[in-house]
């Protein structure tokens, strides 16, 4: 009925925006024979994301022939040379959660084309593109590069589907390799992970985080552990020791002065928080003290403890331990042997009894 009231031009317009439709619209099904994939490597906090397309080998031949050498793939009718694509169909896109450095270069946060070169002698290149649309490389724009970096490429075991993978990882960095055939091209990432945590943490102390002491206390301890920015990290203890003056909180502050140089000071409120301090803590710190060779200071606050809780087994196990440590034989057997006539639980028992067989006095 309606349909009379319109014009044929109307229909026909409406006809071909069904058809026009109906032509695209599919419903998903799987990719073959070049699946897509995606791959994610963590670098401190930072991410590198690789999405691509895995070909196979299938017994053809790669390198100089479906891939050529050099800059010899014609883009699809554009007649500019281009470089190979590194994967299948669509772009090969990396993304970088934090500016980083790829082969040395500075490469902004973002996401960017990623293809490559190789030559026979297996040199090649790397190269981001800020074009991250194009089909492939076909369309590929030099225009548009963002950085270009000579790479050497290494012979690897047969590889059947092309794959990308993260290797030799460090605090800082990592080696992003293509494995396809028996080439490898390897591309070295990087980031300036201890500013990167610094900056993060402040800026996530202005939020939610910044409510509890947890968040200053954490993000000051990373800046004593990795010795950065120290006077930032005092700050931050500061603030969480006004939030929660604790055994934790005090050390951790302590310790920071301490490395500042301020020995004095540093001293000080490390008494502080040994006046404060639970069993465990004062147990705790005793182990690191043995652990960083301060034997004398460890047996002091040991002894502490083990005076401060007499009915504490575990309190004259440690003890021993550090006189043991110390090479004070006669003390040490003196204090297993006490803390086995406790009748310790299981796991100081066990310690206890290995140290007396090792002093011969069991």
């Amino acid at each position: 009925m309606r349909l009379k009231n319109l014009s044929i031009s109307s229909v026909i317009v409406m006809l071909i925006a069904l058809v026009s439709t109906t032509a695209y619209t599919q419903v998903t099904l799987p990719r073959t024979p070049s699946p897509a994939a995606t791959v994610v490597q963590t670098i401190g906090i930072s991410t590198v994301t690789v999405k691509y397309s895995r070909p196979s080998v299938k017994g053809r031949e790669i390198w100089g022939a479906l891939v050529p050498y050099g800059w010899n793939v014609q883009g699809f009718g554009t007649g500019n040379s281009a470089p190979w694509r590194a994967g299948a169909n669509e772009n090969t896109v990396i993304t970088f959660s934090h500016d980083a450095k790829v082969e040395g270069q500075p490469v902004p946060a973002g996401s960017y084309g990623l293809t490559f070169v190789i030559n026979k002698d297996n040199t090649g290149e790397v190269i981001l593109s800020k074009d991250t649309k194009s089909w492939g490389s076909f369309f590929y724009d030099p225009k548009q590069d963002l950085m270009r970096a000579k790479i050497q490429l290494r012979d690897v075991p047969q590889t059947e589907l092309l794959t990308y993978d993260f290797i030799n990882n460090t605090k800082t960095s990592s080696e992003m390799v293509l494995d396809w055939e028996k080439k490898q091209f390897p591309v070295k990432i990087e980031f300036d992970v201890d500013k990167i945590v610094m900056d993060n943490a402040a800026a996530e102390l202005k939020g939610a985080t910044g409510f509890n002491f947890q968040g200053f206390a954490t993000a000051a301890n990373y800046s004593l552990q990795n010795k950065v920015n120290l006077e930032q990290g005092l700050k931050w203890a500061n603030q969480a020791v006004t939030m929660n003056n604790s055994f934790n909180t005090l050390s951790i502050k302590s310790n920071i002065l301490k490395e500042m140089g301020n020995t004095e000071e540093s001293t000080k409120i490390m008494n502080d928080a040994i006046a404060i301090a639970t069993e465990n803590e004062l147990n705790n710190y005793g182990y690191q003290l043995l652990n960083n060779g301060d034997k004398d200071k460890a047996i002091e606050v040991l002894l502490l403890n083990a005076q401060r809780h007499p009915k504490s087994a575990n309190t004259w196990d440690s003890l021993g331990e550090a006189y043991a440590t110390k090479g004070d034989k006669k003390n040490a057997i003196i204090n297993f042997k006490k803390s086995l006539s406790m009748n310790p639980p299981a796991p100081v028992k066990a310690n206890s009894e290995k140290f007396l067989h090792q002093l011969g006095a069991l």
